[in-house]
């Protein structure tokens, strides 16, 4: 079989003439509460409503076993009727590569409204959905099968590291990664593909400050656009390819049409970052945003700044350091914003460290809900450079 050309997404997740998928995805950023009810509920509703049939893999969970028929139990008490697939690496006892070319269970898997897979790690379910050969077995086939149809698919943390049809599998820290990059089949790898070749996907983004290691992979493998989302949160994409967020936080939107790069050590300029809040709205097609109900009449005004001093951070990959700083910029009289981030003083490369730079620009435009604080920030220009850490570190006097 021939090898994607450098630089290109990985093809192999689905078949090339296939049909446009009718269904739709819930991508979750890990973390997931089960009271949760607007996720949860989505997902039942999405799958046809009360008595839908939910096929649940545990594939990626250490115990399979226990996490299925936890998820199974939850998902039923929200009106569905789910069923644990006993496709696992790690399901004792059992046969995963014979359970996973089974008919019998490809069948019920198609038949179902939609699919769940659970947290854990990504890799388990690559293998046990994969022949050795990278061909899908018979019940990944179904999935796919009953995604094309209208069905949902669903994946919470590992679960969403797979809608994209590239991966992290074995990733070093988001520093070390900004440092050393990405390499095919070592920090990153295939995944299945759900939501299209043209956008690469990751989650627990903002509370493990994920969003600057979306870029490494994303330049590695020649995408344009990412999507970020955190955790107890969800992005919903239809099969128009419009995207909703629901839950607790949030998503973050990476745009490389415009972006530059430069030699030496991680270096890139003119990214273009957003936030999309609870209810927000973004389609992949045309890249429109639409703010929710509750912010549509609150966009802010540039003339009347709420914030009136230099903005900066010591941590930008701190727990939701960056959504915080770009709240803050895109309503204030600065024109930018700036974050750092250094490693320990015995970590690899310790006098490397990074500037972001976020700057508002014409297209820039934020919106705040009418209830509370919560800010809706899009088009934001990110410049991202190198900069030197002078090691001792020296008290000042």
């Amino acid at each position: 079989m021939a090898r994607p050309a450098a630089g290109a997404p990985l093809l192999k997740a689905a078949p090339a003439k296939a049909a446009p998928a009718k269904g739709s995805l819930v991508i979750i950023g890990g973390n997931l509460r089960p009271a949760n009810g607007a996720v949860w509920e989505r997902i039942v509703k999405l799958a046809g409503g009360k008595g839908a049939g939910i096929a649940v893999f545990a594939s990626a969970s250490g115990n399979p076993e226990r996490s299925g028929k936890s998820l199974v139990e939850l998902l039923n008490s929200y009106g569905a009727k789910a069923f644990f697939v006993p496709v696992a690496v790690k399901l004792a006892g059992s046969d995963y590569q014979a359970a996973a070319d089974d008919p019998q269970l490809a069948q019920a898997v198609r038949n179902a409204g939609g699919a769940f897979f659970s947290g854990g790690d990504q890799s388990r379910i690559t293998r046990a959905l994969r022949h050795e050969d990278g061909s899908n077995t018979r019940v990944l086939d179904a999935v796919w099968d009953m995604y094309r149809r209208g069905g949902v698919i669903a994946g919470s943390s590992a679960g969403a590291a797979i809608m994209s049809s590239t991966m992290f599998n074995r990733p070093r820290t988001v520093l070390a990664t900004l440092k050393l990059g990405v390499a095919d089949g070592q920090e990153i790898t295939e995944g299945l593909g759900f939501v299209g070749n043209d956008v690469f996907v990751d989650q627990h983004l903002l509370v493990r400050g994920r969003f600057a290691r979306m870029l490494p992979a994303m330049l590695a493998k020649g995408y344009k656009l990412g999507l970020g989302i955190d955790e107890d949160s969800a992005m919903v994409v239809s099969a128009s390819r419009e995207v909703e967020i629901i839950g607790y936080k949030g998503a973050l939107v990476l745009d490389l049409a415009g972006a530059s790069v430069h030699e030496g050590a991680f270096n890139i300029d003119n990214v273009r970052v957003s936030y999309l809040d609870n209810g927000d709205r973004f389609n992949i097609a045309t890249h429109a945003f639409t703010p929710a109900a509750d912010k549509a009449d609150g966009k802010l005004d540039p003339s009347r700044p709420y914030y009136r001093e230099p903005l900066f951070s010591a941590d930008i990959l701190g727990n939701a350091t960056v959504v915080d700083l770009m709240s803050k910029l895109i309503d204030s009289d600065q024109p930018e914003a700036i974050g750092i981030t250094l490693g320990s003083p015995n970590g690899v490369q310790p006098d490397l460290g990074f500037e972001f730079r976020f700057t508002r620009t014409a297209d820039s435009v934020g919106y705040q809900s009418a209830y509370n604080d919560a800010y809706s920030i899009y088009n934001v220009r990110l410049d991202i450079r190198p900069i030197l850490i002078r090691r001792p570190l020296y008290q000042y006097k």
